[in-house]
Formats: C-alpha cells, sequence, structure tokens
C-alpha cells in the first residue's frame, strides 16, 4: 500500500546535490546523529533505495544496540557483511538486477584480530598477540577502539568489497566526534613517548630504567598484579615490527573519510533536545571539515491546515454552542489544533539546526505509527525520502 504524501519539506537554499545525487553517485555515505532518533533504521533505508538505483550496496551498523538487525527482520547480524535475498528486499522484483543489499553488525575485536594478522611477520607472532591476556582485555574495550575498528571495517569493504554504496551507522553524536577522529587518535597514540619506549629494541627495559621509574612500576604493580604489567610488556614487545603498518593503515582511513566521494548526513528527530544535540554536531562536523551533504529529520508530526490553531479551536466551540450534533466534527476540529500546534513546535526547534545546514537538501520523515520492523517499513521509509525515486511503493 501507498504511504500518505511525504510532508513538505523544509526550506533550504541548496547549492548541492540533491540526496537522490548522493545516494546515486557517492561511494560512502556516513549517518551521523544523536541516540533515539531512528538512525539506524534511516541509514537502512538509504542503503536500500541504493539498491533500488541498481548500486550493489552494504549498510555497516556500530550501534551498540544493535537495533539493525531488527530493523532488516534479521535474528543477527554478524562481522563479515552478508547478502540479503533479493526475495526478502525486492520481492516485487522492481530493482535493477545489479543492485544487491548486504548488512553487518561491527564486532570491534574481531576486527582488530584480523588487522593483527594483517601485519603480523608470521603465524607465530599472530598467535603471541592474540594469545595475549593485555591484549584480549584491550582489544574490544579501549577508548576509541570500537571507533577505529568501524573506520578500519569501512576501509576493509572500501578496499576489498565488491560494493558501489557503503551506508555507515554511526555511535551517537557526542561520541561521533570521537569516531571521525578515531584514525589521528590511534596515530597520535603510536607516536606517543610511552608506547615508542615499550616498543624499544631494548626488551629488558626494567634494566633501562632509573631507580625513580621501577619505584612507580613496583607500585602499579602492587595496585593492578605485577601479571598484568608483564602482560602488557609482552604485548608491547610481540607487537614489535607492526608499528608502521598500523599507523600507514590510520592515515589511509583518514584519507577515506576526507575523501571527495565520502558524504556525511545529518539524522535528527524534531525534539527540543535532539534538535540541539544536532546543532551542536553540526557545528563540529563543518569545523572539521567534512561538509553536510543532507539533513533527515525523522519522526515528524506534518501540519494538516493552514488555520490557526486557536481559529480551530474557536470553530469548535462555535459547533458546540449551536449544534449538539456536531460534537464529532468539534473533536475533529479540536484534534486538529492540537496536531498544528506541535507541528509548530517542533518548526520552532528544528530552526536553527535548519539554519545551519541550509546549504544541503533537508528532508522530513513523518512519525510513523508503527515500528519498523522489515523491509517493508523501510521501503516506506525510502520513499518518503526519495518521493519521486525508484523505491516509490506500488
Amino acid at each position: 500500500m501507498k504511504p500518505s504524501d511525504p510532508p513538505a519539506k523544509a526550506a533550504s537554499a541548496q547549492d548541492g546535490p540533491s540526496l537522490e545525487e548522493v545516494i546515486g553517485n557517492k561511494r560512502v555515505v556516513i549517518v551521523c546523529g544523536s541516540g533515539g532518533v531512528g538512525k539506524t533504521t534511516i541509514a537502512a533505508a538509504l542503503a536500500l533505495h541504493g539498491a533500488y538505483l541498481g548500486r550493489r550496496t552494504a549498510v555497516v551498523t556500530i550501534d551498540p544496540a544493535r537495533r539493525l538487525a531488527n530493523a532488516l527482520g534479521l535474528d543477527s547480524l554478524q562481522d563479515e557483511a552478508a547478502e540479503i535475498p533479493r526475495s526478502v528486499w525486492d520481492p516485487d522484483k522492481k530493482a535493477p538486477a545489479s543492485g544487491s543489499y548486504s548488512a553487518m553488525m561491527l564486532d570491534a575485536k574481531a576486527t582488530f584480530d584480523r588487522l593483527v594478522a594483517r601485519y603480523a611477520a608470521d603465524e607465530a607472532q599472530i598467535r603471541r598477540i592474540l594469545s595475549n591476556t593485555f591484549y584480549q582485555n584491550i582489544a574490544g574495550a579501549l577508548s576509541g577502539t570500537q571507533e577505529y575498528m568501524a573506520m578500519e571495517k569501512l576501509y576493509e569493504l572500501d578496499q576489498d568489497g565488491p560494493y558501489d554504496l557503503i551506508v555507515v551507522d554511526t555511535p551517537p553524536s557526542r561520541n561521533a566526534l570521537d569516531f571521525l577522529d578515531a584514525p589521528g587518535r590511534l596515530s597520535r597514540f603510536l607516536d606517543a613517548r610511552v608506547f615508542r619506549y615499550f616498543l624499544s629494541p631494548t626488551r629488558a627495559y626494567l634494566k633501562a630504567v632509573s631507580s625513580a621509574t621501577r619505584g612507580v612500576l613496583k607500585i602499579v604493580a602492587k595496585v593492578i598484579g605485577s601479571e598484568v604489567i608483564d602482560d602488557a610488556v609482552e604485548f608491547f614487545a610481540a607487537f614489535e615490527g607492526m608499528y608502521d603498518g598500523f599507523k600507514d593503515r590510520a592515515s589511509h582511513v583518514s584519507d577515506l573519510l576526507d575523501a571527495d566521494d565520502t558524504a556525511y548526513l545529518l539524522v535528527a528527530s524534531p525534539r527540543r533536545e535532539a534538535a540541539a544535540e544536532a546543532e551542536f554536531f553540526a557545528e563540529k562536523l563543518v569545523e572539521s571539515g567534512h561538509p553536510i551533504a543532507g539533513l533527515i529529520v525523522n519522526r515528524v508530526h506534518p501540519r494538516f491546515s493552514d488555520l490557526e490553531p486557536g481559529v480551530a479551536l474557536g470553530r469548535a466551540a462555535a459547533l458546540e454552542r449551536t449544534d449538539k450534533r456536531a460534537n464529532r466534527l468539534a473533536i475533529l476540529y479540536k484534534n486538529l489544533a492540537n496536531f498544528d500546534r506541535v507541528a509548530d513546535r517542533e518548526a520552532g526547534n528544528l530552526a536553527g539546526l535548519a539554519g545551519k545546514c541550509a546549504s544541503a537538501p533537508i528532508v522530513l520523515v513523518p512519525y510513523m505509527a508503527h515500528d519498523v520492523a522489515d523491509f517493508e517499513g523501510l521501503d516506506e521509509i525510502s520513499w518518503y525520502m526519495f518521493p519521486e525515486g525508484e523505491a516509490n511503493p506500488a
């Protein structure tokens, strides 16, 4: 069933490509926004539209709530991109034969393991690192690891995958700055003095340190255990020789984030707090040199009439005074006034955000009366974002 007409698009002085052109032409689309605005679902719907345009599409989520699998109607997603059968995402055979839809859920530890295997000198070095207790504890939990490994996975798919379009769902906006800076932070960590110290050729480092440093290490060992210190030393020793490979990889990942065929889309909702967070992210995104290619506002209450709410309430009151049989119509006028008040309040919440994204296309997706938990729902979301595109439901 075809959904109702999409809400009117917010006014914007767009001077860049349309959202249709972004999905049709860019190779990497990074979807940013705060938590709770439907960002994961929007990312999945954007990827679906890419597949309907005939592109070989993959959607990657690092959302820890793992909502993407639910949106796709799947029980679980794996760390490797899995192609969804065409009969599931295109049951009516509307998409060109060249289109495909794959999805995956990031496993930071598994991605880190593959990165180690890529740059280790031999199987023995791989085993030393992967079996190291210190490595096992930090690989998935170290601050920034998840964000960097998401970018590593993106780079892996870009270099080795058969995809024309990769859509990346990101962490909530306050953490997404870490996501964007992850390659740089890894490089800075690898350049840090303490890291280079542990990588120094003198692995019998305790003989070379001062008595004061030995004292500090003894105190640390008493607090966290000497085994932890030993495991850390073994890890850094095992890491020797991989430094340049990791740093070079981080540089390539950073280049991918800055590439001309990488686009950043911002997802928000009209709630005051969510709109304010989106404004914050829009500012930081532009400051970092990544222009916003589009703003998608999800869960918007559309305005149903040109009547001012006060006028609608006045008509309701007049009906109640003059004709008791018109109570149903009076109730509808009251409902109209209430809905339009919500729409006006949301428009006010979004005014500042729309101003910061004025040069980009702004798309409004209405509040849905049902949960989006399958491809039919994603197709409906896609239609609201691309009402003139290939993905319109019949």
